[in-house]
This record gives structure tokens, sequence and C-alpha cells, in this order.
């Protein structure tokens, strides 16, 4: 069978497609898998040993893109998060079964609508992905590897880059920015206080890392921790090499951004701050790894609640 599974939003939502994505391939292995994805994951989803082929949504016209899709023969799809243009492509590309969560005008285009009612978030973003699953095959067995992605040079490129950058200690990671995707975070005021008390204690080499577009912030930091042994990484090497590359660090410290389901699903231990929403929070948007490597916070509006929690924060920080 040749299944088609669309999620071609932002780097961390892809990475909650993961799990649904790996257990229809173990299901039958003969299971042809093709993805829709953006052109950010397209080196990520070539990088999964149970992904066969990779479409790349360009953004281009409707009859375009169900073009490209045709090309793959689908039997079935499933559409993880939908919109009016990926519906009418993958009708237009006479897929005979496909299935999508009963949300938006767009499920007026699927043959198979299912209610989830992912608003109420009475589980993970990446547990309802995988809930969908059962719609094509209601004995498929939802468990899946973790760390899901794994890198035969993963050793190589940290011993390098901890050879390159003189690092004798084990690597713990801020990452302090974020692609706007995140519904709370420290101020960089609050992350220096957190950087400076860990570097104090001498424990861990401080690794700061930054996305490519993130320079000035890269700048400013450098600037503002310039009396520090610090080593700090623009991300110019591509998504895979960071992934590789961050998958030796002792801790990953962020907000809930793409980078932070990244690092879960390479198997970094994460600490990561969450929106006080019920729509922003880590039971909706935790990561896709082991839970007992996710240490979560919720970043309360109250004034005093967040000074707190800040206080809190960093003694779990500085007790790690």
């Amino acid at each position: 069978m040749n299944i088609l599974v669309v999620r071609n939003d932002k780097l961390g939502d892809f990475i909650t497609a993961l799990p649904a994505i790996y257990v229809l391939k173990k299901h039958n292995v003969d299971n042809k898998i093709v993805v829709l994805v953006a052109p950010l994951n397209k080196t990520l989803a070539e990088a999964c040993g149970f992904i066969d082929e990779v479409i790349v949504d360009n953004g281009e016209r409707v009859f375009k893109l169900a073009q490209k899709i045709r090309h793959y023969n689908i039997d079935t799809s499933l559409t993880l998060f939908s919109n009016t243009r990926v519906a009418i492509a993958q009708l237009l590309a006479f897929i005979p079964k496909r299935i999508a969560p009963a949300t938006k005008i767009a499920q007026i285009f699927y043959t198979n609508r299912v209610k989830q009612r992912r608003s109420q978030v009475k589980m993970a973003e990446f547990e309802y992905n995988l809930e969908l699953t059962k719609e094509l095959f209601n004995d498929i067995d939802l468990d899946y590897e973790k760390p899901l992605l794994e890198f035969s040079d993963a050793k190589k490129v940290y011993d390098v880059f901890r050879i390159n950058n003189d690092i004798e200690k084990e690597v713990l990671c801020f990452h302090v920015g974020f692609g706007g995707s995140s519904d709370a975070n420290w101020s960089l005021d609050e992350y220096e206080i957190l950087i400076r008390a860990t570097v104090k204690t001498n424990r861990y080499q401080v690794v700061m890392t930054f996305g490519p577009d993130e320079k000035d912030l890269y700048e400013d930091m450098q600037r503002r921790l310039y009396d520090l042994h610090i080593v700090y990484y623009l991300s110019l090497d591509g998504l895979l090499y960071f992934a590789k590359l961050i998958s030796s660090f002792k801790l990953f410290v962020s907000t809930s951004t793409g980078t932070y389901h990244v690092a879960s699903l390479v198997g970094t231990p994460t600490m990561t701050f969450f929106g006080s929403s019920l729509f922003a929070s880590a039971k909706r948007w935790k990561g896709i790894g082991e839970e007992s490597k996710q240490e979560h916070f919720m970043i309360p509006v109250e004034v005093n609640e967040r000074a707190k929690l800040f206080e809190e924060v960093k003694t779990d920080l500085l007790s790690f």
C-alpha cells in the first residue's frame, strides 16, 4: 500500500508526526510511506529510515501540487494538519481514501473524517497523530522506538566540535531564541542570570546555539557574556548537522520551539519552558522522546508567580 502522510508545516509540528509515520511502516514493512513536508523538513524526513519518499510542498498552485502527489500512485492518505489547498490537491490526485481530522471547512474533501477535538488537549499532539492511524489499521501497534532518530556518525560530529572548541566537560546547552511559535520564554536578562549561575558551578561547558536567522541574537549574547568562557554556535550547517551535534549534549535548555522537539527526537534530555495556557502547555506539546528525560515548566503571567518559578528553575538547573 502506498500511504501519503501530510504534515507540511513547521519543524516541531512535523516532528510530532514522526511516531505516526513510524508505526505505519512498522505495521507492514511493505507499506510505502510518502510524506508531504515543508522545505525546511526535507533533509530530516530523508534521514528517517521509515520514510520511503519525500514530496516537498513549495507552496505551488493546487493543480501543480496535485500533479506531484499523483506521481506516487497513492492508495490512501493521512493528513495530520489540513487546509483547503492540501485537501483539494489530494482530491485532484485521485487518492481513493483520504483520512483527516474533522476540522475546518477542508474536511468536506476527505472520505474519512475523524472527530478528535484536539482543542480539548486530552492528549499530546503526537498522540493525536498516532490515534489517527487507527482509522487506517484498527489493530495497529502504537509503540515506537525512543529515540526515534539516531545517527551512526553523531559521535564523530560531536568529537570534532568538541576538539575545535576546546571542550573538555559535558555540554549543557542554552537555546534562548525561538521562531515565534512559542507562547512563553524567559527574557534575555533572565537567561543571562541562569547562564552565569551555570558557568559558576564549573561542572559543565555551556554552549549556546542559535538558528541561522538569529545572527543579531547571537551577537547580542556574546556582548552580554563577554567575560565568560562560552561556546557560541550559529547553526549554518543545516538541520541534520544540528540534530547530530545536540544528540551528544548533556542537557538542552529552551522554550517550547522546533529545536526542543529536535532534541527530544534524538534522545537529548531537555528542560523546556511553556506558556501557561492549555493550548501552549506541555500537555499538548511534550516531546516525542522518553518522558523521564523531559523537564517541563509552565511560565505564569503573574509577575510574582513568574519570579517564584524562575528561582525554582535556577535551583533545578544548578542541581542537574
